[in-house]
């Protein structure tokens, strides 16, 4: 029991009840979602799912155990994306509920590792499967369709140095199955008195191998610096917003003049016209471009044309030279559900009448990109990466990019939906992860957001623009070469993570398979019942 009977009567007798063990299951899944931006209490994540693991422990069953895992999602998934509760409403509940089932096997396998006796080798082997499951649900839920990788427990630990190194190593999926081992081992160290020393040791193992990784990973090797400057220009509401903020953009880009600028980023959707049919707007933001002495990356939330001919609404980032578009245009791949299209639209357009979901699907862009600055001689210079909005979230994309040859990564975004809650500082927060991993800056440019910059370990560069902020910014961003092991080694801490699952499976369905052939009263070849604990 999580509180020994006759110590607390009361405690024990909630501890009895299946409706307040499902209340404390919710409220025990909600818990790590502290460790995020804003709050940003990161050294709860530490040990933030050690209630919740130990409420499993002691649900008897199967069947209760798999329903508290799905009690305990539904709370950590909208304790992490409440903020999306003024757009989808009652919706959020319906998608919790859904996505939450994920935990369901997870719990059924927290119960059988450490419930009851539980031995040292017991214990060695939860610290072991019960993070590979819960990265295997971090895995599922990283789907696009289902709401992409926001709040991955890792990404909890975007400020922590030795965390963002390991990143460099397996990408925040290892710094996740790092995070929920020692969680793990912390509730093993409320069990026995054999699990309680397996516990210790396993936390001294994670310690010496953070301390590893973060001692003798390879680091990028700086190269010099870029000077990027980001434009915000804040909350525009009201009639004519569009043409308001462009003229918006336009001020604050043309104070910039004479700060010997590399490039000046805009938000997403600062620009809301497609520029090959607004050569007025092109024209405009060309002659920023001169008197600035620095090409300028927009962002277009607009109908047009790509270049397989598809017409309609495309989020795309383009860059204007001093004579105009380059011809350099990134179309964003990846969408937000309902927020920039509706999944089975005849089936859940309902939704539009419920909240802020999209009246009309965007298209899809259909490869990444990157772009290339001109050198003074007529050659190119600097190959940066452009990302939209989420994307930032996708570990997958900003690795393709480094691969591709981007010296810096760009994200463009808009939070204005979402400006007093949670979600700009999070979003923001995901570009040191995705430097880290890569050994390749990122600069995050908001409409409205939180404007900053990270270095190639994913340290924030100068003071960040916040939210209540109409202004703009230049970073001395570092360049760096080299790649890291993420980079050469790709999402690995995933697919050993499932290797470990499907023996551990293999194990437990054969030694089920001998005990069924033994047949009743007979105990094994070594004398136990259970060698799984």
């Amino acid at each position: 029991m999580l509180v020994p009977a006759g110590r607390d009567e009361r405690w024990a007798r909630m501890l009895r009840s299946g409706r307040w063990r499902g209340a404390l299951a919710v409220l025990a899944g909600a818990l790590p979602a502290l460790a995020f931006p804003a709050p940003s209490l990161w050294w709860l994540a530490g040990v933030g799912l050690v209630p919740w693991l130990l409420l499993i422990r002691t649900a008897g069953t199967g069947r209760r155990a798999a329903l508290e895992g799905w009690l305990g999602g539904i709370g950590y998934m909208i304790a992490v994306h409440h903020w999306l509760m003024p757009s989808l409403h009652v919706f959020i509940v319906l998608l919790a509920a859904l996505l939450g089932l994920l935990w369901a096997p997870w719990g059924l396998l927290v119960l059988r590792t450490l419930g009851g006796p539980v031995s040292a080798a017991g214990a060695v082997r939860a610290v072991v499967v019960v993070p590979c499951g819960w990265l295997m649900i971090e895995l599922v839920r990283s789907w696009e369709a289902l709401g992409g990788p926001w709040g991955l427990l890792g990404a909890s630990q975007w400020q922590v140095a030795p965390a963002l190194r390991v990143a460099s190593v397996g990408g925040v999926w290892l710094v996740s199955l790092l995070v929920v081992a020692v969680n793990t081992a912390v509730a093993l160290l409320f069990v026995t008195a054999a699990a309680r020393t397996a516990a210790v040791v396993s936390l001294v193992v994670c310690a010496l191998a953070v301390g590893a990784m973060a001692g003798w990973a390879p680091r990028p090797e700086r190269s010099g610096t870029v000077r990027i400057a980001v434009v915000q220009p804040g909350v525009i509401a009201g009639p004519h917003s569009i043409e308001r903020r462009l003229a918006v953009g336009e001020r604050l880009t043309g104070s910039l003049a004479g700060r010997r600028l590399d490039l000046v980023v805009w938000g997403e959707s600062s620009v809301g016209a497609d520029l090959t049919r607004s050569p007025d707007i092109a024209a405009r933001i060309a002659a920023l471009a001169r008197r600035v002495g620095a090409d300028v990356l927009v962002n277009t939330d607009a109908r047009q044309t790509d270049g397989s001919g598809r017409r309609g609404i495309f989020k795309s980032a383009v860059l204007v030279g001093p004579n105009g578009p380059t011809g350099d245009r990134y179309d964003k791949m990846r969408l937000v559900p309902f927020g920039e299209y509706v999944p089975a639209r005849p089936v859940l357009g309902w939704v539009t009448s419920m909240g802020r979901a999209a009246g009309e699907d965007r298209l899809r862009g259909t490869a990444p990109v990157t772009m290339s600055l001109p050198e003074a001689d007529g050659g190119r210079g600097l190959r940066f990466g452009p990302l939209i909005c989420f994307e930032s979230a996708f570990p997958d994309m900003s690795r393709r990019l480094t691969l591709d040859g981007a010296q810096v990564l760009i994200t463009q975004s808009s939070t204005s939906t979402f400006q007093h809650s949670w979600a700009p500082e999070q979003h923001a927060s995901l570009g040191a992860l995705r430097a880290a991993e890569n050994g390749r800056s990122m600069v995050h440019a908001t409409l409205t957001g939180v404007s900053t910059a990270y270095g190639p370990q994913g340290a924030r560069i100068g003071a960040p623009l916040g939210t209540d902020t109409s202004g703009a910014a230049v970073f001395d961003v570092p360049l760096a070469t080299g790649t890291t092991l993420y980079v050469r080694l790709g999402d690995w801490p995933l697919w050993g993570a499932a290797a470990v699952l499907a023996l551990y499976c293999a194990l437990v369905g054969a030694r089920a398979f001998l005990r069924r052939n033994r047949g009743p009263g007979q105990a094994g070849p070594d004398g136990k019942w259970d060698s799984d604990r």
